[in-house]
């Protein structure tokens, strides 16, 4: 986000006689108008070397040279290397596939490097044909609504708005998406035909990765058939050697000063201690939680209604917006892993990456404890992915364990089953793995090496901040289940929430790190412009939030268009939750109609898409006659899709439509925002 500062200038009539004359006022202006914008341009410049990424350079850098350590060009030409990995990563499998095939470039005589687009300057690609048999490759996610990650945006504007002359770059892609979204893989996709127009060469087929399928085995898969087509296009061969050196060596910090030590802070150094706006995905703010109460009325599932305290944080968010939780691994889990590895948690280490060159200095924050790398910055609770599997063979001293690890590492179809049978569809975690293999006894600063970071948690904020403008409002199930090897496995942010009970005003108060993520997930600028929402379950989350601010607007005397909300539960005596709000909306005319899906409160199962289709003259009349807003929240794999479906076929029956006409009628609300969809896997 960039952000500007504009100036008021205020002029003062002077009534009495000047003492000078009207030719010296007017000189005087010119003078100060010029030193003014001088002043104001080398601020500007000043403050905008600041909004800059912070790197460690040395202090001895002249202002020249700390603006070439940009360069990734002379990168690779100082220390002798040929290929540059790119990653747009939003919750780090980018990075961490982009690490594995610059690792795996030393088997084809192609020293590599990974590379943050944000932290380089791209246009530098210009100059990679310099460089002989180099290679580019971009290992590039899709986000929200088809958007770039954070970390790729200037890139994707840049190739956007540029014509650079790519002509003797070599370059491949491998996108990571979601087949449940609408706008699977597209910055990839744009991507690579980008790269291609501009005259770049592409040296193999693009690589999609299915999210919701298994992307490990899409990236295995294209990652093989990506090295044969480097090999053909190089005319070079295989060393045929297995590259398992590690990305970072172990520094011991025991003598390190208690306070230089991090104790689970995201970037800044006893940040938690010392908090500073602005808040956001480095800095996230240390909330107190001021409510938290359970939604369910009965039954044996959870969910709660938990609100943020932000007063005082000078934190701002509008309708719609998300929120970022940070979570923490249980206890529990942590002291496993130390039991299983016979391990010191409370070493102080750090991870020093081996590779001068790089940015990243170290994985996570460093030097901290083995307890807490594995308490707040390592996913110990996720799948872990097939390259873990092939780093733990040389750790298993049992020949049975060695022989199981290799085959799940495999690219085999024997081994693609096994890993699919014993590793997602069992549900094992690393603590599990060790647990079933005794044997594997990895050093645990290699594991914490291997492990993927801790990521935050999103929840749709259920709040208005005209009516909540000091505190942000979730709702979210707590998530428990039971795998088929019979073990308890625990939601890491939920299970975390639900411990945190606010206690009485004389105690201090649990706090949890947060920050605001913007969404474009808006009520429509007039709020007389009818809408229709469908959020069943936790998909009322934000709708909530517009129900508010409607009933705020209409309190002030302002006209509010019809609001139509779609809900449903499992049974209207157990999951129906914020009932009794709902039902003083529709009492006091804020919401004009409520439907209301109860699936099992009858023998047939009765959804909120039933619904849909049994209302097709009220849908058209707001979406087509009034040119009102839909909105969906909720379950992207089936809810999502079918609601899709249905209005698509709406459109057709009651706008006399094609079903061509009807898909580009639903198209084009999409494209105008009024169609709009929040929605998760």
């Amino acid at each position: 986000m960039e952000n500007s500062e504009g100036v008021k200038i205020e002029s003062t009539v002077v009534t009495e006689e000047p003492l000078i004359s009207a030719l010296d006022i007017a000189l005087f202006v010119v003078i100060i108008t010029v030193a003014y914008f001088w002043y104001f341009k080398r601020d500007k410049q000043s403050s905008s070397s600041e909004k800059k990424p912070n790197t460690i350079q040395p202090s001895s850098l002249s202002s020249i040279e700390q603006t070439s350590n940009s360069s990734f060009i002379k990168k690779l030409k100082s220390t002798g290397r040929s290929l540059v990995v790119f990653y747009g990563s939003q919750t780090g499998t980018a990075e961490e596939f982009a690490g594995r095939i610059a690792k795996e470039g030393a088997r084809y005589k192609m020293k590599g490097m990974v590379a943050d687009p944000e932290e380089c300057d791209m246009a530098d690609l210009v100059e990679m044909k310099e460089i002989q048999k180099s290679l580019a490759i971009f290992c590039i996610a899709t986000y929200g609504e088809g958007d770039p990650t954070d970390n790729a945006m200037d890139f994707y504007e840049w190739l956007q708005n540029g014509d650079a002359d790519l002509e003797g770059l070599n370059y491949a892609v491998f996108g990571l998406g979601n087949k449940t979204y609408e706008h699977y893989n597209e910055i990839a996709i744009y991507i690579d035909q980008r790269l291609e127009e501009l005259g770049a060469t592409r040296v193999h087929e693009i690589g999609l990765g299915d999210d919701d399928a298994n992307i490990e085995d899409d990236f295995v898969s294209w990652k093989e058939k990506l090295w044969e087509s480097v090999c053909s296009h190089y005319g070079i061969e295989e060393t045929g050697e297995e590259s398992n050196i590690r990305q970072y060596k172990l520094v011991d910090c025991s003598e390190v000063l208690p306070e230089r030590i991090f104790s689970g802070e995201i970037s800044r150094l006893k940040s938690y201690e010392n908090q500073r706006f602005p808040f956001d995905v480095k800095n996230p703010y240390l909330s107190k939680i001021a409510v938290n109460r359970e939604l369910h009325k009965s039954g044996d599932r959870s969910c709660m209604h938990i609100e943020f305290d932000i007063d005082g944080s000078k934190m701002r968010y509008d309708t719609g917006d998300h929120v970022a939780v940070y979570p923490k691994n249980s206890s529990e889990l942590v002291d496993k892993i130390g039991e299983l590895l016979n391990a010191d948690l409370d070493a102080v280490f750090s991870l020093l990456n081996t590779d001068e060159e790089s940015s990243k200095k170290h994985p996570f924050p460093c030097p901290c404890t083995y307890r807490t790398a594995l308490t707040y910055y390592l996913d110990i609770t996720s799948n872990p992915r097939t390259h873990i599997m092939k780093e733990l063979i040389e750790y298993a001293s049992d020949p049975k364990d060695q022989e199981k690890l290799k085959l799940m590492a495999s690219s085999t179809p024997e081994g693609k089953k096994e890993f699919h049978e014993w590793i997602l569809r069992d549900n094992r975690n690393i603590v599990h793995i060790l647990e079933d293999l005794p044997s594997v006894k990895p050093d645990l600063d290699h594991l914490c090496e291997l492990l993927p970071r801790l990521q935050c948690r999103y929840y749709s904020i259920s709040s208005s901040p005209k009516v909540y403008p000091k505190s942000i409002h979730i709702t979210a199930v707590l998530v428990n289940y039971t795998t088929s090897t019979n073990r308890v496995n625990k939601g890491v942010a939920t299970n975390l929430l639900a411990q945190l009970i606010p206690t009485n005003d004389e105690l201090p108060q649990p706090t949890i790190p947060i920050y605001i993520r913007r969404s474009q997930f808006r009520l429509p600028p007039k709020s007389q412009t009818p809408i229709i929402m469908i959020g069943p379950g936790t998909g009322l989350a934000p709708f909530r939030g517009f129900i508010q601010e409607r009933d705020y607007a209409r309190k002030e005397g302002r006209e509010i268009g019809e609001m139509v909300l779609y809900f449903g539960c499992r049974k209207k005596d157990e999951d129906f939750i914020y009932e009794n709000e709902l039902q003083e909306y529709v009492a006091n005319g804020t919401l004009t109609k409520l439907h209301l899906a109860f699936s099992r409160d009858q023998p047939e199962k009765k959804y909120v898409t039933h619904l849909l289709e049994q209302n097709a003259d009220e849908l058209w009349n707001i979406i087509g006659e009034k040119s009102g807003h839909l909105y969906v929240c909720g379950d992207a794999r089936s809810m999502a899709k079918d609601v899709h479906s249905i209005i698509v076929k709406v459109v057709m029956e009651k706008g006399q439509m094609t079903n061509s006409q009807a898909l580009n009628y639903v198209k084009k609300m999409e494209q105008q925002k009024r169609y709009s969809a929040d929605v998760w896997s």
